[in-house]
């Protein structure tokens, strides 16, 4: 039986399987050791993976493949390595960044451009088998363009500079109960002001069908194409992404495409679905 497993900040999803359809999918908290320690990760294994594993004998386990956050350096790698050969002791085990899982997800076997869409962005140039290329996503104060925070920073300073037209701006501050010193209290005071920038872009997806707001979606998302994705100079090559940010606005990631002639492969909410075909093939 094969591990897969693709872990985020706030969760990871867990695939056992030996054929497509003897497919088993969890998901638990999720598991970061840049800032979780490793007994906190252990104590997530522990109490929300191993107690729901019904029907599924883990000495059987043979092989893990584990893809997370927080898994860029090989020190870290094999620490997380030797937790998860603790519990699954019949097993081989892989550790490599979310990055790889959501590229091997996406492109299969194939050369592409690999993309993910969440809170944060981030990309690779991948080769097929591993990454050949990496713009640095940057964070969202210097980077991270197209990403959920990106957008909802792009959507408060278009309506406390007005430009965007007034009763836009007015719902959306009514909606979220925000003025202008409450908004810089959050971002400026307030911990982590990149999740409540993040926070606010399901109003645009709500909107995204009134002219202005397709146009600020079409702009973020082109600032994401040509500071991230032309710089790996291969646009003969498809532009996958993943995360439920690409789902939700896929329409406008592909206008957006379309204008600097680009071409969008595969779109998918999760990887985890193509990384049990990776790991199946």
């Amino acid at each position: 039986m094969i591990l897969v497993a693709d872990s985020g900040s706030t969760k990871t999803d867990w695939g056992f399987f030996n054929t497509q359809d003897n497919l088993k999918i969890f998901r638990t908290s999720g598991m970061n050791p840049y800032h979780q320690s490793m007994d906190d990760i252990r104590k997530i294994v522990e109490e929300e993976l191993l107690p729901n594993t019904d029907g599924i004998d883990i000495r059987e386990v043979s092989e893990i493949h584990f893809y997370g956050a927080g898994l860029a350096t090989p020190p870290v790698c094999n620490r997380m390595k030797d937790m998860l050969h603790g519990f699954f002791a019949n097993a081989e085990v892989s550790a490599e960044s979310d990055m790889l899982g959501a590229a091997r997800a996406l492109c299969g076997k194939a050369e592409g451009i690999a993309c993910v869409l969440g809170t944060g962005s981030n990309s690779c140039l991948y080769d097929g088998n591993g990454i050949v290329g990496q713009i640095p996503s940057l964070g969202y104060i210097l980077g991270d363009e197209g990403s959920s925070a990106a957008l909802g920073k792009r959507l408060l300073s278009d309506c406390l500079k007005r430009q965007l037209p007034e009763q836009i701006c007015s719902t959306f501050l009514k909606e979220y109960n925000l003025d202008m010193d409450k908004v810089l209290d959050h971002v400026y005071r307030q911990p982590l002001p990149n999740v409540f920038l993040a926070s606010l872009a399901p109003f645009l997806s709500k909107h995204k069908e009134i002219p202005e707001i397709h146009n600020l979606l079409t702009s973020c998302f082109s600032e994401f194409f040509t500071r991230n994705v032309i710089t790996y100079h291969h646009p003969w090559l498809p532009v996958h992404f993943a995360g439920s940010l690409a789902e939700v606005f896929s329409q406008e990631l592909k206008d957006a495409a379309d204008m600097l002639g680009m071409k969008i492969g595969n779109i998918m909410p999760s990887p985890i679905s193509g990384l049990v075909d990776y790991h199946m093939q």
